[in-house]
Parts: C-alpha cells; structure tokens; sequence
C-alpha cells in the first residue's frame, strides 16, 4: 500500500426523514443568508423546496431559489449562480438534487468567495482556489456522489470543454440522504446514477499500483458487489427502502476517496466519456457504459491479474485461466450495463457511428490537444485514446 492522506470531513444525516435537520445544519455552519440550487422543477412539484424553505424560517435563515440547472452542469448556469448570490449576499450554499446540483452549488460557492476571479479559471487551473462558501446538500438522486467528494465538473457550452476541479473545498460541510427522497426518480436515470456508482469505484479498482492494498481492494469490491445486488431490485421496484439506502450509501463512498486510497487513480472512462457527453449532452453514466468494454479490452494486456481478480472477486467468475477470467468479466460487465438498458458502445448511446474526423477530434479535445496522458493503469495519449474510441464506435 502506498502512502496517503485522507480527510473526508462531511457530516452525514442519513435515513429517513432526514430533512427536518437541515436547517440547524446550515446554522451549525453559520449560513444566515442560503442560495438554494437545484434543478428542474420536479423539486419544486413534489413540494421539497416549499419544504425545504419553510425549515429555514423555522431558525429565521433567509432563502432565495435558483433553480433550472441541467443535466450536465453548465459553466454558464454557474456563472448566473455567482451573479445572483454576490447579490443576494448569500453566505451559504444548498444544493437539493444530484450531482448536477451539487457541483453547480460547489462552482457557485467558489465564484462567491472569489468575485474578482472567473471560475472557469478554477477549473483550467489559471487561478489556485484558496477559499471558498460553505455548501451543504439535499440528495435526491444516488450518483455522483458529489455530496461527498472533493471533485466538481463543469461543462463549457462555449468551447465544447467538460472539465472537473478537485479541491478538498469542494467537500461539502454536510449531507442530508434520505433514500425516499430517491423514490420518483426516473428509471433511465436511476439507471445512470448506478452505473456511476459502479464506474467511480472502477475507476479506483484498477490501478497501476501492483503493491497489495486488501483493504482499499475488499471496501471497493464489497461496493461493486452491493450495486450489483441492489441494481435490478431497485430498478424493479424503486420504492424499496433498504435497496434504495444501499444505493445511495455506495453512491457516497465511491466517490469520497476511500475506495483509492494507497494507490494512483485511473479515472480513463471517465475522461473519455467527458467529450461524448459534452459534445452530444448525453447523461454521464451513460456515456461511461458506452466506452467501458472498449476501455477495458484496450487496456487487458497492461494487468490481466487485475482484470481477472476483478472477475473473480465482483463477479464469482473463476475461467481456465487468468486471461478468460478476466475477458469473461469484461462481457459479463457489459452484460450487467446492457440489463439497465445502458449502452455499451457509442452506436447504443447516441443512435448512429461516427466518422473518423469526429473521433479524432474527440480524442484530440480528451487529450487536450495532445499534450497529456490519461488513466495510470495504461497510460493513454492522443493516439490510444482515438483507438479507444474507435474500438467504441464499433463495439
């Protein structure tokens, strides 16, 4: 295991009717004058920000809304945030919903604390971010798991670029996760909430670290096996409590770093499903299952003993020898994407294959011009990256 720190200070309120803290959780973290950031206006019909607002007058907390943030957050949409918070002397940030809503409250609460500083500067590492507003979370939906991480992701409409920012400021001070809240959500995108889940504890799992690691190794695996338990039961029947609080508590710990910690990150599907959703605005967890398989048959030769751990140990898979293993729970991965009825390859995800010029400037974008390198299990560059994608587009 290889050296690391870890400090991963979010408050967690979790069960049932959780909400009704939440007001003293924004006083215990001195918010008086709180932006509430949420999405389309499913909050809003379903009566929880009504709710919502009414526990804030409760402690004499003063509320403005702003809503309407997309699927994909937008750096624009975070722009307007700032604006209006500066305004509204907002000293605290909510955000009720996803990971779209969360991580457009994080880029709210930067831009707010830095108002002589654009924050796409934050997010193209112009600008160091120093300090920031204090930001708490209602969750509505088991994905991201934004609620407790220290990332965010933006999505530049302007000039096509989908960036994430990691910084312990994006930690949250708490997280309110009440799995009824989960109940009325959509089941494609319930769907693409858990491939996320699944993804950002793959996206761990493998590693370029041959050193053991047991722990980090049995905490990641448990997750994978848990979502895949959980998966079809929820997807059946949303309204499943104890599914649904399995879920959405793998959703948090995938992604507050625990599930890597002792070894380099690898994070490649999610920067080459970053320019498929970017350029066709498709739903993240979707546009990771479109690459995965491509990905992870590119990538076999570098560790086939990792792939095949990986289908023993997630997928009860034990071939006759490691190299099957490992090839057979590849299929079987896409197998479990395909039942949520995800894509798995590019075709599946936006309806039709693209020609080479789109693939190759979307390896060109993911590669930032051909100047870095992605994932450390095998690191890939402009051109590994296009035969990834061309593997993809016809998978």
């Amino acid at each position: 295991m290889q050296n690391f720190n870890y400090h991963a200070p979010t408050e967690i309120v979790f069960g049932r009717g959780a909400i009704g803290g939440n007001a003293a959780l924004i006083k215990k973290y001195g918010g008086t004058r709180v932006l509430i950031v949420y999405g389309n206006q499913s909050a809003v019909k379903s009566g929880l920000i009504t709710k919502v607002k009414g526990l804030l007058e409760t402690l004499q907390i003063t509320a403005l809304e702003f809503g309407g943030v997309m699927t994909n957050p937008t750096l624009e949409k975070a722009r307007e945030g700032v604006k209006t918070a500066i305004t509204f002397k907002a000293d605290f940030i909510l955000a009720v919903g996803g990971g779209s809503a969360i991580d457009t409250a994080k880029a709210i609460a930067h831009g707010t604390a830095n108002p002589a500083v654009d924050i796409w500067k934050f997010w193209k590492r112009e600008e160091a971010l120093s300090v920031s507003l204090p930001v708490g979370c209602i969750l509505t939906i088991s994905a991201a798991g934004s609620e407790t991480s220290a990332s965010a992701v933006l999505t530049n409409t302007e000039t096509g670029e989908k960036r994430g920012l990691g910084s312990e400021l994006n930690r949250p001070r708490f997280a309110v996760m009440d799995p009824e809240l989960t109940f009325s959500v959509p089941p494609y995108h319930m769907a693409c909430g858990i491939a996320d889940i699944f993804m950002h504890t793959a996206d761990r799992f493998f590693s370029s670290c041959k050193e053991p690691n047991e722990t980090t190794d049995g905490i990641a695996i448990v997750i994978m096996r848990t979502v895949i338990k959980n998966a079809p039961i929820i997807m059946k029947n949303p309204r499943d409590y104890n599914a649904a609080s399995e879920i959405m508590w793998c959703g948090s710990l995938s992604h507050n770093g625990l599930t890597g910690l002792g070894r380099p990150m690898d994070f490649s599907v999610h920067q080459l499903s970053h320019e498929l959703s970017a350029r066709f605005d498709a739903a993240h967890g979707a546009s990771l299952t479109a690459v995965w398989g491509s990905w992870a048959k590119y990538c076999l030769s570098a560790d086939i003993p990792r792939f095949a751990c990986f289908a023993k140990r997630v997928w009860d898979i034990d071939e006759k020898d490691d190299a099957t293993t490992a090839i057979v729970g590849i299929e079987k991965t896409a197998s479990f994407f395909r039942a949520l009825n995800l894509p798995v390859s590019i075709p599946d995800l936006i309806g039709y294959r693209l020609d080479a010029k789109i693939l190759n400037g979307l390896a060109y974008a993911c590669s930032f011009k051909d100047t870095r390198l992605i994932g450390s299990m095998k690191p890939l560059g402009f051109k590994e990256i296009e035969e990834v994608y061309q593997a993809a587009n016809a998978y």
